[in-house]
């Protein structure tokens, strides 16, 4: 990677990304809904925490090394799941690639663009991506390829109420790239010559489809097929959540928890881990940000599973603010996509390398040397900044009445 290809801050694989991408493909970067009300807060909330350091103190080497799921990592840091990736020819693969690189586990959406078997191949501490589409047997057979592809847990992302219309425009996405849908995307295109060049010296166009989504033997569905197949298949209860748990038989992380409660009936359906997230702020606005409601959380059902935080996670100092308040381990979205369109394979690498490098500046002003060390008393939470969602009215009942309600 030549010096140039380097960049210093996540802000800064954002504006070369906008940069270099068409601007549709940067508009599904970006993505959030409605007002985009809750991508801004995730990001802003991060900003009125504080660090309470200390002056001196001994310190050896910092450990930022970890556990999540069974999986060692080197940091508190995952890859999440984001679907088809057209910002760049190899797509998910290169981003495992750089996480395998870097110590860290990938996480594979259902909706990728690459099959699950290239990606265990690239990154063994796969994490597959499900969602509740279809019917069960199409369900259990999704699962059974991951399994059968090495994917060492499955995370069931289920908070979509698919929130449609941006107030600053929906980027266009088409069915598919064929000649006519080319020339028609060719003004955007061609104003940006590195992006497109990128797909050129591979020799492949961006792949519209979703090959985790096949069943049956048959094709790849379109992207938007099986998102069509998605947003028409009934919402599951937490029966179903118990019956993925059982059918999948290992470590099951289910994705997008902001309330007390669903907290409390994800531990009753078995899952092993949650991940406190409002999917990024792309799911339904008004959402508070997820940081401000892990603390409740992580207090609620830390102690029975593992609780990880994901939303608006730009730098390392957020990483250690959401560990401090409870979380075992951040996912990041945004920005490896974004490393991913500023340099590939690099570019992903360069973006956890700025997370690692702020994580350890953070222990070291904080002087703890493990990261697993952290604890509230290395951060200034002013009042008010918690959001305890669905907590019962008298504390002595800490669970709902019954798992399935």
């Amino acid at each position: 990677m030549s010096m140039n290809a380097w960049f210093e801050t996540v802000a800064e694989a954002q504006r070369r990304a906008k940069k270099r991408l068409p601007k549709s493909v940067y508009g599904a970067l970006i993505a959030g809904s409605e007002r985009g009300q809750t991508i801004g807060e995730n990001e802003r909330a991060f900003t009125e925490l504080g660090f309470a350091p200390h002056a001196a103190g001994p310190i050896g080497e910092r450990d930022q090394s970890t556990t999540v799921l069974g999986q060692h990592l080197s940091m508190p840091v995952l890859i999440s799941p984001t679907g088809v990736q057209a910002v760049h020819p190899d797509g998910e693969v290169a981003v495992a690639r750089a996480a395998a690189n870097r110590g860290i586990a990938m996480g594979l959406s259902s909706f990728a663009s690459k099959p699950v078997e290239e990606v265990v191949a690239a990154n063994p501490a796969t994490f597959f991506q499900l969602y509740w589409c279809g019917g069960k047997d199409e369900i259990s057979e999704r699962m059974a390829r991951a399994k059968a592809a090495g994917a060492v847990g499955l995370i069931l992302t289920l908070d979509w109420s698919f929130s449609h219309g941006r107030d600053w425009g929906s980027p266009q996405i088409p069915e598919k790239l064929d000649l006519k849908t080319m020339l028609s995307f060719a003004p955007q295109t061609l104003a940006r010559p590195r992006w497109l060049a990128t797909y050129v010296k591979s020799g492949r166009i961006p792949d519209l489809t979703a090959p985790n989504m096949a069943v049956g033997g048959g094709a790849a569905p379109g992207f938007f097929g099986a998102y069509g197949q998605w947003m028409g298949t009934p919402a599951p209860d937490w029966d179903d959540v118990a019956w993925i748990c059982e059918q999948w038989g290992g470590p099951v992380m289910l994705k997008g928890v902001i309330r007390v409660d669903d907290a409390h009936r994800a531990v009753d359906a078995g899952v092993a881990a949650i991940s406190v997230s409002n999917h990024g702020g792309n799911n339904l606005d008004g959402t508070p940000a997820a940081i401000r409601a892990l603390p409740v959380i992580a207090d609620a059902v830390g102690h029975e599973i593992e609780v990880l935080l994901d939303g608006g996670i730009r730098r390392g100092s957020d990483v250690v603010k959401a560990v401090a308040l409870g979380a075992r381990a951040v996912m990041i979205g945004r920005a490896y996509l974004w490393g991913l369109a500023a340099n590939g394979q690099a570019g992903v690498e360069n973006v956890l390398d700025i997370l690692r490098g702020g994580i350890d500046s953070a222990l070291l002003g904080l002087r703890k040397t493990k990261v697993t060390d952290l604890d509230r008393s290395d951060i200034v939470v002013p009042d008010g900044f918690e959001r305890a969602l669905g907590v019962p009215e008298n504390p002595a009942i800490t669970r709902p009445a019954t798992a399935s309600a």
